[in-house]
């Protein structure tokens, strides 16, 4: 045999009644010199009870070897044979158990247990299934995160910077919009109620420090649950459905890292960008009903404005958009790693991650209002 010799090669030697096979060199699609499942089959005729596949020096391989392996397998089903490929490549044995995986029975539900009590019960086993999994997916996200962190992570640059440009520039005319409205709402409201006692220039005050402090990061925090939260859980669950993320891990890729982390970055990075820009768009929708509707100058609220802001109205609303883009790519990412394989499971995730999502902020907002409060920022 030439040292350079790179064609498909199998050994066999038998030890008692196991039969030891010995893979080596490439195992492409394209070779002509690829070996058949059936010029081994005599070697299956005599007396063994179990035959052993391993890596003998395996160098390039495709689906053909999968296939090769496929059909030994089927091979030694047929006669009784115990197969064992646990010194083959990690790839190749996720392949090969793919394939020969046998899919469960389709069987009717289990007619739901009746009583109060059976009920309470199922939702307490519900609640601690999702505790797990909401546990499991932290902890495997922050292990990617800190692969990220130490440069170790393998993802796609540019995928991340596709991510940020989805979830910030493309995201600029609805947050325009609806900040501009809220805004101008809070001066409408706010300038009627200061209006009866002489006080419209305050409006600047109400209008600055609403929208810093809340209205800003809450509004862009919903938008950007409804828009990117649920397409990154219809993205995943799709994935799921099509068995991508099951060729990741395959392939020894692993999807948090690939998948998860970049559009977890992604958010949080530009949801405090996109709150600044709400903040500004806020403030000119009031100055827009003030100076309109209420006889204010632009100068008047804008020195009123300047005078009721301080930098910790600004940092108390970019802390509040950190922590909603954490949230909200959270439960996005959650519900579509946990979708299942349907169509109608991927419609289920994505509502689920916008209906989780927005939970979470409002219920986090409450505390991190609650906490800067007595903190007195």
């Amino acid at each position: 045999m030439h040292a350079d010799d790179r064609s498909p090669r199998l050994s066999h030697r038998r030890e008692g009644e196991r039969l030891l096979m010995g893979l080596a060199g490439d195992w492409l699609l394209s070779d002509p010199a690829r070996l058949r499942i059936d010029a081994i089959a005599d070697l299956l005729d005599a007396p063994v009870r179990t035959v052993t596949v391993r890596d003998e020096g395996i160098g390039r391989w495709d689906s053909s070897l999968a296939l090769w392996l496929q059909q030994l397998y089927d091979l030694c089903q047929s006669r009784g044979l115990e197969l064992h490929v646990d010194q083959l490549p990690e790839g190749l044995r996720r392949l090969l158990q793919l394939a020969t995986a046998v899919p469960p029975a389709r069987t009717a539900p289990p007619h739901p247990e009746r009583g109060w009590l059976a009920q309470i019960g199922r939702g307490v086993l519900q609640i601690l299934d999702e505790t797990y999994a909401f546990v499991h997916f932290i902890g495997e996200a922050t292990l990617a995160a800190l692969r990220f962190i130490r440069g170790k992570a393998r993802y796609r640059p540019v995928d991340l910077w596709l991510l940020l440009q989805e979830c910030g520039p493309g995201a600029l005319p609805i947050v325009t919009l609806i900040a501009l409205l809220v805004g101008l709402i809070l001066a409408y409201v706010g300038a009627l109620q200061l209006q009866m006692f002489g006080a419209q220039i305050y409006v600047a005050s109400l209008v600055g420090i609403g929208t810093l402090r809340e209205m800003g990061a809450m509004m862009t925090a919903i938008i950007m649950a409804g828009r990117t939260g649920s397409a990154y859980a219809a993205q995943l669950g799709t994935m799921q459905v099509n068995e991508e993320i099951d060729a990741f891990r395959t392939l020894g890729l692993s999807p948090m890292e690939f998948l998860v982390i970049p559009r977890m970055l992604a958010l949080i990075v530009m949801v405090p960008l996109l709150t600044l820009y709400a903040d500004l768009v806020g403030m000119l929708g009031g100055a827009l009903a003030a100076v309109t509707v209420f006889d204010l100058t632009l100068l008047e609220y804008i020195t009123q404005t300047r005078a009721s802001l301080g930098l910790s109205d600004v940092i108390v609303g970019l802390v509040k958009a950190a922590v909603f883009g954490i949230l909200i790519a959270t439960a996005g990412c959650l519900q579509g790693i946990r979708c299942q394989r349907s169509a109608q499971a991927v419609g289920e995730a994505s509502t689920a991650a916008v209906v989780t999502a927005i939970v979470a902020i409002v219920v986090a907002d409450s505390l991190l209002t609650i906490l800067f409060t007595r903190l007195g920022v």
